[in-house]
Protein backbone atom coordinates (compact mmCIF):
# COMPACT_ATOMS: atom_id res chain seq x y z
CA UNK A 1 0.00 0.00 0.00
CA UNK A 2 1.19 3.50 -0.83
CA UNK A 3 0.10 4.87 2.54
CA UNK A 4 -0.89 3.56 5.93
CA UNK A 5 -3.26 4.76 8.62
CA UNK A 6 -3.60 3.77 12.26
CA UNK A 7 -7.37 3.77 12.50
CA UNK A 8 -10.78 4.84 11.25
CA UNK A 9 -12.91 6.56 13.85
CA UNK A 10 -16.51 7.80 13.84
CA UNK A 11 -18.00 9.79 16.70
CA UNK A 12 -21.68 10.48 17.36
CA UNK A 13 -22.76 10.19 13.72
CA UNK A 14 -26.33 10.99 12.76
CA UNK A 15 -27.62 10.35 9.25
CA UNK A 16 -30.83 11.77 7.82
CA UNK A 17 -31.94 10.71 4.33
CA UNK A 18 -35.17 11.88 2.74
CA UNK A 19 -36.20 13.53 5.99
CA UNK A 20 -35.86 10.25 7.89
CA UNK A 21 -33.29 9.53 10.60
CA UNK A 22 -31.47 6.32 9.66
CA UNK A 23 -29.29 6.26 12.76
CA UNK A 24 -28.03 8.67 15.40
CA UNK A 25 -25.12 8.92 17.85
CA UNK A 26 -23.21 6.10 16.14
CA UNK A 27 -19.58 5.74 17.25
CA UNK A 28 -16.94 3.15 16.44
CA UNK A 29 -13.23 2.72 15.86
CA UNK A 30 -11.41 0.26 13.59
CA UNK A 31 -7.68 -0.27 13.99
CA UNK A 32 -5.16 -0.97 11.22
CA UNK A 33 -5.12 -4.62 10.22
CA UNK A 34 -8.80 -5.14 11.04
CA UNK A 35 -12.03 -5.61 9.09
CA UNK A 36 -15.38 -4.23 10.25
CA UNK A 37 -18.54 -5.89 8.94
CA UNK A 38 -21.52 -3.52 8.91
CA UNK A 39 -24.74 -5.50 9.10
CA UNK A 40 -28.45 -4.74 9.19
CA UNK A 41 -31.68 -4.87 7.25
CA UNK A 42 -32.25 -3.09 3.95
CA UNK A 43 -32.58 0.66 4.33
CA UNK A 44 -30.95 1.02 7.76
CA UNK A 45 -28.08 3.11 6.41
CA UNK A 46 -25.21 0.72 5.63
CA UNK A 47 -24.44 2.28 2.25
CA UNK A 48 -24.94 5.78 3.66
CA UNK A 49 -22.38 5.01 6.36
CA UNK A 50 -19.83 3.87 3.78
CA UNK A 51 -20.50 6.96 1.69
CA UNK A 52 -19.94 9.17 4.74
CA UNK A 53 -16.65 7.48 5.56
CA UNK A 54 -15.50 8.00 1.97
CA UNK A 55 -16.44 11.68 1.98
CA UNK A 56 -19.28 11.34 -0.54
CA UNK A 57 -22.01 12.22 1.97
CA UNK A 58 -22.02 14.55 4.97
CA UNK A 59 -23.46 13.39 8.29
CA UNK A 60 -26.16 15.50 9.89
CA UNK A 61 -23.93 15.56 12.96
CA UNK A 62 -20.79 13.89 14.26
CA UNK A 63 -17.20 13.55 13.07
CA UNK A 64 -15.15 11.09 11.04
CA UNK A 65 -11.39 10.66 11.10
CA UNK A 66 -9.38 8.39 8.79
CA UNK A 67 -5.84 8.43 10.08
CA UNK A 68 -5.15 12.14 10.51
CA UNK A 69 -7.70 13.21 7.88
CA UNK A 70 -11.03 14.70 8.96
CA UNK A 71 -11.89 16.75 5.86
CA UNK A 72 -14.08 14.84 3.38
CA UNK A 73 -11.80 15.54 0.43
CA UNK A 74 -8.71 14.40 2.32
CA UNK A 75 -10.49 11.26 3.51
CA UNK A 76 -11.45 10.45 -0.06
CA UNK A 77 -7.78 10.25 -1.05
CA UNK A 78 -7.29 7.38 1.40
CA UNK A 79 -10.21 5.26 0.20
CA UNK A 80 -10.57 2.41 -2.24
CA UNK A 81 -14.27 2.05 -3.11
CA UNK A 82 -16.27 -0.98 -4.20
CA UNK A 83 -19.94 -0.06 -4.62
CA UNK A 84 -22.99 -1.35 -6.45
CA UNK A 85 -21.83 0.01 -9.82
CA UNK A 86 -19.09 -2.11 -11.37
CA UNK A 87 -17.22 0.67 -13.26
CA UNK A 88 -16.66 -1.69 -16.20
CA UNK A 89 -16.92 0.04 -19.57
CA UNK A 90 -18.57 -2.17 -22.20
CA UNK A 91 -16.00 -1.53 -24.94
CA UNK A 92 -12.87 -1.91 -22.81
CA UNK A 93 -11.25 -5.25 -22.11
CA UNK A 94 -10.59 -6.46 -18.58
CA UNK A 95 -6.90 -5.62 -18.97
CA UNK A 96 -7.64 -2.16 -20.37
CA UNK A 97 -10.08 -1.41 -17.57
CA UNK A 98 -7.66 -2.43 -14.84
CA UNK A 99 -4.74 -0.63 -16.52
CA UNK A 100 -6.82 2.55 -16.60
CA UNK A 101 -7.62 2.34 -12.90
CA UNK A 102 -4.05 1.46 -11.98
CA UNK A 103 -2.93 4.69 -13.66
CA UNK A 104 -5.80 6.68 -12.16
CA UNK A 105 -5.04 5.55 -8.62
CA UNK A 106 -1.28 5.67 -9.19
CA UNK A 107 -1.25 2.39 -7.33
CA UNK A 108 1.78 0.16 -7.04
CA UNK A 109 -0.01 -3.01 -8.14
CA UNK A 110 0.62 -5.32 -11.06
CA UNK A 111 -2.37 -5.60 -13.43
CA UNK A 112 -1.48 -9.12 -14.54
CA UNK A 113 -1.08 -10.29 -10.94
CA UNK A 114 -4.38 -8.64 -9.97
CA UNK A 115 -6.22 -10.44 -12.79
CA UNK A 116 -4.64 -13.72 -11.74
CA UNK A 117 -5.62 -13.15 -8.10
CA UNK A 118 -9.31 -12.89 -9.00
CA UNK A 119 -9.34 -15.61 -11.67
CA UNK A 120 -9.64 -13.36 -14.73
CA UNK A 121 -6.41 -14.07 -16.61
CA UNK A 122 -8.12 -16.10 -19.35
CA UNK A 123 -10.65 -13.27 -19.83
CA UNK A 124 -8.04 -10.48 -19.94
CA UNK A 125 -8.83 -9.42 -23.50
CA UNK A 126 -12.61 -9.86 -23.32
CA UNK A 127 -14.62 -6.61 -23.59
CA UNK A 128 -16.69 -5.72 -20.55
CA UNK A 129 -19.99 -6.12 -22.40
CA UNK A 130 -19.46 -9.91 -22.50
CA UNK A 131 -18.74 -10.34 -18.79
CA UNK A 132 -21.28 -11.83 -16.42
CA UNK A 133 -22.30 -9.94 -13.28
CA UNK A 134 -19.99 -12.14 -11.23
CA UNK A 135 -17.07 -11.56 -13.59
CA UNK A 136 -17.64 -7.81 -13.40
CA UNK A 137 -17.54 -8.07 -9.61
CA UNK A 138 -14.20 -9.84 -9.92
CA UNK A 139 -12.96 -6.92 -12.04
CA UNK A 140 -14.08 -4.59 -9.26
CA UNK A 141 -12.16 -6.66 -6.71
CA UNK A 142 -9.04 -6.53 -8.87
CA UNK A 143 -9.47 -2.77 -9.23
CA UNK A 144 -9.60 -2.46 -5.45
CA UNK A 145 -6.45 -4.55 -5.12
CA UNK A 146 -4.65 -2.15 -7.46
CA UNK A 147 -5.74 1.10 -5.82
CA UNK A 148 -2.97 1.30 -3.21
CA UNK A 149 -5.25 2.97 -0.66
CA UNK A 150 -5.13 2.17 3.09
CA UNK A 151 -8.92 1.89 3.56
CA UNK A 152 -11.26 -0.31 1.56
CA UNK A 153 -14.96 0.55 1.68
CA UNK A 154 -16.93 -2.37 0.26
CA UNK A 155 -20.68 -2.39 -0.31
CA UNK A 156 -22.00 -5.96 -0.69
CA UNK A 157 -18.76 -7.35 -2.15
CA UNK A 158 -20.13 -10.90 -2.33
CA UNK A 159 -23.18 -10.02 -4.43
CA UNK A 160 -23.25 -11.86 -7.80
CA UNK A 161 -20.23 -14.00 -6.91
CA UNK A 162 -20.24 -17.79 -7.05
CA UNK A 163 -18.69 -19.87 -4.26
CA UNK A 164 -15.19 -19.60 -5.71
CA UNK A 165 -15.57 -15.85 -6.13
CA UNK A 166 -16.69 -15.44 -2.53
CA UNK A 167 -13.60 -17.30 -1.37
CA UNK A 168 -11.44 -15.02 -3.51
CA UNK A 169 -13.08 -11.92 -2.00
CA UNK A 170 -12.58 -13.22 1.54
CA UNK A 171 -8.96 -14.08 0.83
CA UNK A 172 -8.27 -10.64 -0.65
CA UNK A 173 -9.72 -8.87 2.40
CA UNK A 174 -7.77 -11.12 4.77
CA UNK A 175 -4.49 -10.53 2.93
CA UNK A 176 -5.13 -6.78 2.74
CA UNK A 177 -5.73 -6.53 6.49
CA UNK A 178 -2.68 -8.69 7.17
CA UNK A 179 -0.62 -6.00 5.40
CA UNK A 180 -2.06 -3.33 7.72
CA UNK A 181 -5.05 -2.22 5.66
CA UNK A 182 -8.51 -1.53 7.06
CA UNK A 183 -11.67 -2.86 5.42
CA UNK A 184 -15.19 -1.66 6.25
CA UNK A 185 -17.65 -4.01 4.59
CA UNK A 186 -21.43 -3.64 4.35
CA UNK A 187 -22.84 -7.11 3.88
CA UNK A 188 -25.87 -9.34 4.23
CA UNK A 189 -23.73 -12.47 4.04
CA UNK A 190 -21.09 -13.92 6.33
CA UNK A 191 -17.69 -13.12 4.87
CA UNK A 192 -16.02 -16.12 6.39
CA UNK A 193 -13.18 -14.04 7.84
CA UNK A 194 -12.23 -12.72 11.24
CA UNK A 195 -13.93 -9.35 11.62
CA UNK A 196 -15.47 -6.97 14.09
CA UNK A 197 -19.22 -6.48 13.71
CA UNK A 198 -21.37 -3.35 13.68
CA UNK A 199 -25.11 -3.97 13.52
CA UNK A 200 -27.23 -0.99 12.50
Amino acid sequence: MAASIKSVEANALTVIRGGRVLFRDLSFRVEAGKALCVEGANGVGKTSLLRMLGGFLDPASGTIRIGDAEDAEERGKLVGWLGHHDAVKAQMSVRETLSFFARLYRGDGDVEAAMDAVGLTRLADLPGQYLSAGQKKRVALARLKLCGRPLWLMDEPLASLDAAGKTIAADLITAYCARGGIAVVATHELLGIACERLVL
